[in-house]
């Protein structure tokens, strides 16, 4: 019995330093000047659709309140 315990706990140890270890190695990775370029990329593209669809949004709101009059 004592040696399943000691075994488990060995496996947990292990396990936990596994998880701090990546942790820690992803952590000190540097982005590139690839990747900041293409999260500016994104933004810009998800800014200009948003900027899209709320005209959309608007034209058909004034189509719809010219409709009433």
């Amino acid at each position: 019995m004592t040696l399943v315990v000691v075994l488990l706990v060995v496996l947990v140890v292990l396990l936990v330093g596994a998880f701090v270890f990546v942790g820690w190695r992803d952590r000190e990775r540097l982005s590139s000047a690839e990747d900041v370029a293409a999260a500016r990329d994104a933004a810009s593209v998800q800014e200009r659709h948003a900027a899209e669809r709320h005209g959309v949004q608007g034209e058909v709101w004034r189509r719809g309140q010219a409709g009433n009059g």
